[in-house]
């Protein structure tokens, strides 16, 4: 199983070449095998902007992903 490095999307540039770079390159430092980064490229260019955003998700650890833990769900606000 290879590795979920973290990468920061939140607040930095949302050009899509950006976001791909920055995922790539935390996959390599992470160690991550050129066949999985080439399957990252290869997913992550097969659409459109909102594509690459889900990929990458699926591939990295984001803020975003932490942000959704740590947020408790609407029904534990609501009272009967």
């Amino acid at each position: 199983m290879e590795p979920k490095p973290r990468v920061k999307l939140v607040g930095e540039d949302g050009n899509a070449f950006a976001i791909m770079g920055r995922t790539i390159n935390a996959l390599r430092r992470a160690g991550c095998s050129r066949e999985h980064i080439a399957a990252y490229q290869k997913e992550a260019t097969s659409g459109d902007y909102d594509n690459l955003l889900r990929v990458t998700m699926k591939y990295v650890t984001t803020d975003e992903d932490e942000d959704r833990e740590e947020q408790p769900y609407v029904e534990d606000y609501m009272q009967p």
